[in-house]
């Protein structure tokens, strides 16, 4: 059977694969780990399959066009997708409110909450930039991305 993608979902072909990545993992490790084993094995798959993965990115926000503070989301596919990973029974009842304000801090549009729970489960939250008015103010010189933790391609981390 093959599957046809079209573009027409923002960053469809990339959520695709970061899904089967995710369904992989816990296929593979199953239910019961920390969310820091799910997300280094995560980062291995889809590095594996040639994505830029960076984990622990910090992400500025802002107000009135100043720099608030810096927020920190658990991994950044591509330069182009949010990814928020969570482990446990239960998923927090605000986990798609957090990644949804990654996603208003940035110019980032698509995220994926990915729930590691004894049933996987994803969710796609989706913001478009065109729908941010907070971007008419922001300084345009500035960086919006810090990188805490990268790994090289021998999955060594450095910062």
């Amino acid at each position: 059977m093959t599957i046809q993608l079209t573009d027409g979902l923002l960053e469809e072909k990339l959520t695709y694969s970061v899904i089967g990545s995710f369904f992989d993992v816990h296929r593979e490790l199953g239910f019961g780990f920390r969310e820091y084993i799910y997300s280094l094995a995560l980062e291995r798959a889809l590095k594996a399959k040639g994505h830029i993965v960076e984990r622990e990115v910090r992400v500025k926000t802002y107000f009135r066009g100043e720099e608030l503070a810096w927020e920190s989301v658990d991994m950044l596919v591509d330069r182009k997708l949010m990814v928020e990973n969570k482990a446990g029974e239960r998923l927090p009842p605000d986990a798609s409110d957090q990644l949804l304000g990654y996603l208003c801090a940035t110019t980032i549009e698509v995220g994926l909450l990915l729930h590691y729970g004894r049933k996987a489960k994803h969710y796609r939250v989706v913001y478009e930039n065109r729908f941010k008015a907070h971007f008419a103010v922001r300084p345009a010189n500035r960086e919006q991305f810090g990188t805490r933790t990268k790994t090289d391609t021998n999955g060594q981390e450095r910062t």
